[in-house]
């Protein structure tokens, strides 16, 4: 690929967000660094900085990949099933949120942090793909819900993903976690990422 093309610009992208989504798998958010994220990476600091200026963009970046791959399997649903029940519907949902951990971990996590230390036209870019994600969830409950007129979708998506923000710390407990709780005599009960978003949507369909 000739240098500065769009290509090469693209490939240079996807192996800094590769590179950081390997790294967040062992550090911290607050201990990753664009140095450290070089290091998994085959050019040096300062290229990275001709793509990203943050490391929060980097990791804006990653949560609209997330969200883009999140809206291709739910289109997949909306395109190949011609009929799904309530049940159906939720048990859908809860199947495509179970792929995406890193999804709701960033969502829970350093979303506030991802946004305010981003560009405009990068946080433009990852809302273009936010506003996809609820389009694509009302598009889903047109087709199988159509006895839900609008304001009802609307009340559905307005509950729903504010609670999708909140399944990955009530279902991704460490042990010093359960410890402590134990200790505490909090009574945690383990449910899934499946199980929660299949539970809320469920009660939010009806």
């Amino acid at each position: 690929m000739p240098k500065g093309s769009p290509e090469l610009t693209n490939a240079r992208k996807e192996e800094i967000i590769s590179a950081c989504k390997t790294l967040y798998r062992d550090v911290s958010f607050k201990d990753i660094t664009i140095m450290k994220i070089a290091a998994y990476t085959t050019f040096s600091r300062a290229s990275i900085y001709n793509y990203f200026e943050t490391k929060e963009e980097i990791f804006l970046a990653i949560l609209q990949r997330e969200y883009e791959l999140w809206v291709a399997d739910l289109e997949n649903t909306i395109n190949t099933t011609d009929s799904m029940t309530k049940d159906e519907i939720a048990q859908a949902l809860a199947l495509s949120l179970e792929k995406r951990e890193l999804l709701l971990k960033l969502m829970s996590m350093n979303h506030y942090d991802m946004e305010e230390n981003s560009r405009e036209e990068r946080l433009c870019e990852f809302k273009v793909a936010y506003g996809n994600s609820l389009k694509t969830v009302d598009r889903l409950l047109q087709k199988f819900c159509p006895e839900m007129d609008e304001e009802a979708r609307r009340e559905f998506l307005y509950a729903f993903f504010p609670f999708i923000y909140g399944i990955y710390p009530y279902t991704v407990v460490t042990e010093k976690q359960k410890h402590a709780m134990d200790k505490a005599k909090v009574g945690y009960v383990f449910y899934s990422i499946r199980d929660l978003a299949y539970s809320c949507a469920k009660k939010l369909l009806g």
